[in-house]
């Protein structure tokens, strides 16, 4: 099983992420967790070259092939091979990421977006992938509570461009059937219920 979290940052995935991960390795199941960018060592490499804040000059044709160039690293290196042994997936974030941020966000051409994202993960389509839905006005809260020099290139965006990303997550949502939405503003523990109640309906 494949299973994303996608989200603005700070809506909480990441938290999720762990608790599903604990969930399964409590019923002896076994897990793979990786995070995107990153995940092998050359996505890893890349995604050191990506987060840089010191990155300003970046294209963002160029973040958008740095993104691909570590996910295609991944599918390959990691994904594929742990669900052909049938182990359960579990990524924070995935190839809905780039839709959302560079095709939405950065206003790179949505079908060429969404056509290099099919040529990169191939057949690592997951099984399900929870949004994890937060209001603008909420993640401006949350990302007030986090030191500057602590965030990273990505996160140190305006807020117009997180309305816009949260426009390609709802689009996304409405397209594939595969999305699940989550209030971002529920409890830990009641997103958590949500998740595994949707994930035993899929089991």
């Amino acid at each position: 099983m494949f299973i994303t979290f996608e989200g603005l940052d700070f809506c909480g995935k990441s938290t999720q992420v762990k608790l599903l991960e604990k969930y399964f390795l409590e019923k002896n199941k076994e897990v793979i967790l990786i995070r995107e960018p990153g995940g092998t060592n050359i996505s890893e490499k890349i995604r050191n070259i990506l987060l840089d804040k010191k990155n300003k000059e970046m294209l963002i044709e160029t973040e958008l092939i740095l993104f691909a160039a570590s996910r295609s690293q991944l599918v390959g290196e990691v994904i594929i091979p742990a669900l052909e042994k049938n182990k359960i997936v579990i990524s924070d974030r995935f190839h809905d990421s780039s839709i959302a941020y560079q095709a939405f966000g950065r206003g790179i051409e949505l079908n060429f977006v969404e056509e290099l994202q099919r040529f990169v993960i191939g057949k690592a389509i997951p099984d399900i992938t929870f949004f994890i839905d937060t209001p603008i006005d909420e993640i401006i809260k949350r990302k007030a509570n986090v030191k500057k020099i602590d965030l990273d290139r990505i996160e140190r965006s305006a807020i117009d461009f997180y309305e816009k990303v949260r426009e390609g997550y709802l689009y996304l949502s409405k397209k594939e059937k595969r999305f699940c939405n989550i209030n971002g503003l529920l409890s830990i523990e009641e997103i958590h219920k949500q998740i595994l109640s949707k994930i035993n309906l899929k089991v």
